[in-house]
């Protein structure tokens, strides 16, 4: 399955998975907006057993063959100053 990647020039490390390239009309207008505009990053295509960095593969598949898209948003930082935070302990 080809996989195209576009990143959010409006939020970093956010990244949107499309199955077709430019195929931006799967994406619900309200999840859209705030993220527009888009700009191409790869394509690539997803086997069996591909590992990815930062994405499930599985997840991702069953998202694009369920909603037509995948959004991956930027991994949470942790406060160093929170129980349980980078740094704790």
């Amino acid at each position: 399955m080809p996989v195209f990647v576009y990143k959010s020039l409006r939020k970093p490390d956010t990244y949107l998975y499309l199955p077709k390239a430019d195929a931006f009309a799967a994406l619900p207008e309200a999840v859209a907006a705030p993220l527009q505009p888009w700009q191409f990053v790869l394509e690539f295509e997803l086997m069996p057993g591909r590992r990815l960095p930062r994405v499930d593969a599985a997840v991702l598949r069953a998202n694009l063959d369920a909603q037509g898209f995948h959004l991956q948003f930027p991994p949470s930082v942790l406060d160093p100053l929170v129980a349980g935070g980078v740094g704790d302990g």
